[in-house]
């Protein structure tokens, strides 16, 4: 069993930067892959970004690439979100989640472990 602790949103204005962090804890040597996964309200839950275990193989979402980079400390357990000139659509409940291929996918059914969600909100 893998638990992930989101932390790091918050309201912020457009154009703000915020680090999103997820802690893992459990067996984490069971997880390789993870993501960041978002939800505005009314939508679904859509991939944003994905990162392979050894940090060396990451994918982003179209609309947030050159925005937002992804990144993860093994040795601490934690998975980050840097993201950049932040915009309304961006805002949503952001998920942390964690999967058994090595190769971080974008559909969440591909995904073993999640999160509770952290808000970001980002005003105009």
């Amino acid at each position: 069993q893998v638990e992930l602790v989101e932390s790091g949103g918050r309201l912020v204005q457009s154009g703000d930067s915020l680090r999103l962090s997820c802690a893992a804890s459990g067996r984490t040597t069971s997880s390789v892959s993870m993501a960041w996964f978002r939800q505005a309200p009314g939508k679904e839950r859509e991939f944003v970004a994905g990162i392979a275990w050894g940090g060396a193989r990451t994918d982003y979402l179209d609309s947030v690439k050159g925005r937002f980079v992804i990144s993860r400390d093994n040795t601490k357990g934690t998975m980050y979100l840097q993201m950049n000139s932040l915009k309304p659509e961006d805002t949503a409940l952001y998920y942390c989640a964690a999967s058994q291929y090595v190769v971080p996918a974008r559909a969440p059914y591909d995904y073993n472990y999640w999160g509770q969600g952290t808000q970001v909100t980002v005003s105009s």
